[in-house]
């Protein structure tokens, strides 16, 4: 069975901003959208929908975030060496994220597809985590306001973003068979 916008729309209607939080978490930018649609519809009020979008854009970053800072040492020494995670390049992303971190998170921000290197590239140097959701929190305010906006003027057009929606599963189910992947192969490797 394929979940449309509309099964989405009608899931979100019906369960409300507790079903909102962990889809946004999952697929954010998207289901932003879908929520200031819905929030014209006059079904959700605006402030809660903004403030559980947040929540969920920083708690998504935070995991991200926390593989980054948790993961990268205990990842074998030839999958490190071939990631170029070497002390070296730890080093030097130390030293990058402690002069030019709030501008990378910025940035990172404003692309989205840099996320998925950038977030836990902060983790694996060691970015003080205040400086790190500070910086965050900073980037991911406007974005939200602006996915919001774009759902509140341009919702009605949702059919179009059962495209996106589609992409957007497909790269969480790839996303989620890696990190299985490689949490399979962690479990593995300490067992042995």
């Amino acid at each position: 069975m394929q979940l449309t916008t509309d099964a989405i729309v009608q899931l979100l209607q019906n369960w409300g901003l507790l079903l909102l939080l962990p889809l946004a978490i999952i697929e954010g930018p998207i289901v932003t959208v879908l929520a200031g649609w819905i929030v014209r519809l006059g079904m959700w009020p605006f402030g809660w929908v903004l403030v559980t979008c947040v929540i969920a854009d920083l708690t998504g970053d935070m995991i991200l975030y926390g593989l980054g800072r948790g993961g990268a040492q205990h990842l074998p020494q030839r999958w490190r060496s071939r990631l170029g995670l070497d002390d070296a390049r730890i080093a030097t992303l130390a030293t990058h994220f402690n002069r030019r971190g709030g501008r990378t998170l910025i940035l990172t921000k404003l692309t989205h597809s840099l996320g998925l290197a950038v977030l836990p590239a902060a983790g694996a140097a060691q970015m003080p985590i205040g400086s790190f959701l500070f910086w965050n929190f900073l980037g991911t305010l406007p974005k939200s306001l602006a996915l919001l906006s774009l759902g509140y003027f341009l919702g009605q057009a949702h059919a179009s973003i059962n495209t996106w929606i589609g992409r957007g599963t497909v790269a969480v189910v790839i996303a989620a068979v890696c990190v299985g992947g490689v949490l399979w192969l962690l479990r593995r490797r300490c067992a042995g």
